[in-house]
């Protein structure tokens, strides 16, 4: 039973775990914005075009008893592609522009370190040359 619970304790503890439910306490936040975002201001738009709430019920006929909505279809594309251009916009872009900040840096500090060794190493030859020198043999 004590290893069960140190097991829990580690799992609980690793990263991937609370990672997860940062990325779940984002989300939720971010799905309010969005929502905010359609509610507040595209839907308004569309009900001012079409004169209707939303764009679900435009476009609604019934053949022989079936209904038929392409507003409803139309309604999903449209919330899928707002909340896809607000998750690259707002989460992705910011995150490449810091990844690419990154690595930039990091090539930054391997180009010093790359010259760093080339310089030490001119440094090593030119030693070893004066030694021998001294030594009265030929350097190596």
């Amino acid at each position: 039973m004590r290893d069960l619970l140190t097991g829990f304790k580690d799992f609980i503890a690793r990263g991937n775990v609370i990672d997860l439910a940062v990325g779940i306490a984002i989300g939720t936040a971010f799905t309010a914005v969005v929502t905010g975002l359609l509610d507040g201001i595209i839907n308004p738009l569309i009900a001012a075009i079409f004169g209707q709430p939303d764009i679900s019920g435009v476009g609604s006929f019934k053949l022989n008893g079936a209904e038929f909505s392409i507003g409803e279809f139309l309604q999903a594309v449209l919330n899928f592609l707002i909340v896809a251009a607000a998750i690259y916009f707002f989460v992705v872009v910011p995150i490449n522009k810091l990844m690419s900040l990154r690595r930039t840096s990091e090539e930054v500090v391997e180009e010093a370190a790359a010259e760093e060794v080339v310089l030490l190493t001119e440094i090593r030859d030119l030693l070893r040359a004066q030694a021998g020198e001294r030594a009265g043999s030929p350097p190596n």
